[in-house]
Formats: C-alpha cells, sequence, structure tokens
C-alpha cells in the first residue's frame, strides 16, 4: 500500500489533537471526511489505542473502546477529580448507575433508538435513580447476590451507599456540593457529565445530553456486547416480579 509522507503527517497531525484533548473541528474535521486516505490512516492510529473515531455535531472524537484504552477514564481519576480521596468503589458504582438512569430517561429506558424528551431537571433524576434502586432494594439478599454473579454490577453497594445518604427536601442549588447527599452526589456526576460533554445545562436545574451522547448512544448504548444486557436488566426488574 503506497501512501503519502502529506497524508500521513496530516493524519498524525490530527490524531496529536485527538489524543491531547479529545476531538477535533473545523478544518481537521473537514479534512477527516473529505480525504480518504488520511481518514483511513487515523483511523489506523485511532484503533490501535483500542479506541473509535465518532463525527458528533461538528466535531470528530476519539471515544475508548475498552478499558485497556491508554484514554479510558479510570477509577482513579474519577475518584481524585470528582469523588474525593476518600470515596469508595460503592461511590464509583452509584455514579455509573446514576449515569445509566440519566441517559436512559432520555431514550424511554433504552426503548427508543432515538431521545423522546428534550431535558430532565436535576431533581427529577433523583427521583428516577431512587425508583430504581427501590425496585432492587425489596428483593431479597440472596437474589441480589446472583444479579451480582450475573451481571458483575454490585447492586448491595450502590443501595446501601444510596440509602447512606441524607434524603434532604433541599433545592439544588442550597444543595450541591455542600453535604452528603442525593442531590450532591448527582450534582457531581452532573460535573463529571459536563466535563466528558456528555451533558449540557441548559438552565433551572435543566440537563440535557448533547450531540456527542446521542451518538454515543445510538453507537455502543444500543449495541449487543456493549452495555445491552445490563440496561435491558436494569429495566427490567420490577416489584411485581419480588420473590417472596
Amino acid at each position: 500500500m503506497n501512501v503519502k509522507h502529506k497524508s500521513v503527517i496530516e493524519a498524525f497531525d490530527i490524531y496529536n489533537d485527538l489524543s491531547r484533548k479529545g476531538y477535533v473541528e473545523s478544518d481537521k474535521l473537514q479534512l477527516y471526511l473529505a480525504d480518504d486516505e488520511i481518514r483511513n490512516l487515523l483511523e489506523d492510529f485511532i484503533n490501535k489505542v483500542e479506541c473509535e473515531a465518532v463525527v458528533a455535531g461538528e466535531k470528530l472524537y476519539m471515544i475508548p473502546r475498552t478499558k485497556l484504552s491508554p484514554f479510558h477514564v479510570d477509577n482513579n481519576y474519577l475518584k481524585k477529580t470528582y469523588l474525593g480521596t476518600k470515596a469508595t468503589n460503592a461511590d464509583l458504582y452509584l455514579l455509573y448507575f446514576a449515569t445509566i438512569i440519566f441517559i436512559g430517561e432520555f431514550y424511554d429506558s433504552y426503548h427508543s433508538q432515538e431521545a423522546t424528551r428534550n431535558f430532565l431537571p436535576l431533581d427529577e433524576w433523583v427521583e428516577k435513580v431512587n425508583e430504581r434502586i427501590n425496585t432492587f432494594r425489596d428483593h431479597p439478599e440472596e437474589k441480589l447476590k446472583q444479579w451480582e454473579q450475573e451481571y458483575a454490577f454490585h447492586w448491595t453497594a450502590i443501595i446501601n451507599k444510596w440509602e447512606a445518604m441524607d434524603d434532604l427536601k433541599e433545592t439544588a442549588k442550597k444543595q450541591a456540593g455542600n453535604t452528603i447527599s442525593r442531590l450532591s452526589f448527582l450534582d457531581t456526576a452532573k460535573r463529571f457529565l459536563i466535563d466528558q460533554e456528555i451533558v449540557e445545562e441548559i438552565g433551572n436545574g435543566e440537563l440535557t445530553l448533547t450531540e456527542k451522547a446521542k451518538t454515543i448512544v445510538q453507537r455502543f448504548f444500543m449495541e449487543a456486547g456493549y452495555n445491552q444486557d445490563i440496561l435491558s436488566f436494569i429495566y427490567s426488574v420490577d416489584l411485581t416480579e419480588k420473590e417472596e
């Protein structure tokens, strides 16, 4: 395969920018879209680091495909940057669970391929997380342990962490970041999702998905082999299914 030296340099220049900030736009996006040789070279570079190229809106993103990618956001970074040095794995499980619930509210509990609502208020996010956790809490511990083995997801830790938080009926503005409460925890989750360009804040405590998030959901979340099994399971557990 004969490849022009100029194409290699231009592809690597785009890759270099992607590796530093996670996205490119403007001329570099257009170059990726218009030049087959550069696009193929760039995607080869990206694949070598277990990532995929994703175009969303006016940007080209490099999205980690697996935990093996050096660009994957690891647990230590999450604890240090968002959850605090005293955070435990239970905080990480709850962060992931809350993110699943947030996105699920836009996609009719993952039954729709397209977003079915425009925004989600922070206080409603708290309510939806609480509803889902309650469906698990009312099952016997033996059942939870069985599900933990089947899905490698620590339901008991999530329930206990959520239950330990204060459930004060204060506004999100007053609560945010000041106390260990459900609102403050989801405010932290919101900050993480905003930093990752998954969520945008549109005022009055209302949150919406970005174009990047919508593209990722359609390309990864709905695909078997990624998160489909766990997503389906979380929304299939219902109080009517409790064991007697």
